[in-house]
């Protein structure tokens, strides 16, 4: 089956930038299955909630709306690859950042709907 992989983590100061990529390995495209691909993170001690999502292959992009004014969610068919570029990041982003892939489309950001998980990414962003 398909297996996101994460990449792009790292540290970086408060008003820095990151762009995080999302491979959505063992990914055939033209045998008919979609999927929505999702970014959800966990700050330390904090539960585990969803950033951004889209439609692999399609165009529909979802937001948590807190974030949707520094986040943007791409994607590369070419490359099966979902990106999340983050701007003007915060302390309060640190957090380890995970892809998920869930059969179908217009999943958003119900981590329900999501079967597989990457191993995650840490991002830690500094005063």
């Amino acid at each position: 089956q398909v297996q996101p992989v994460e990449s792009g983590g790292g540290s970086v100061q408060a008003g820095g930038s990151l762009r995080l990529s999302c491979v959505l390995s063992k990914y055939l495209p033209g045998t008919g299955d979609f999927y929505s691909l999702a970014w959800f993170r966990q700050p330390p001690g904090r539960l585990r909630v969803g950033v951004a999502a889209l439609n692999f292959g399609g165009r529909s992009t979802y937001y948590d709306v807190s974030l949707e004014d520094r986040f943007t969610v791409s994607q590369d068919n070419a490359k099966n690859t979902m990106y999340l570029q983050m701007n003007n990041l915060k302390p309060e982003d640190t957090a380890v950042y995970f892809c998920a892939a869930g059969r179908g489309w217009n999943h958003g950001l119900d981590d329900r709907k999501y079967h597989t998980w990457g191993q995650g990414t840490q991002v830690t962003v500094s005063a």
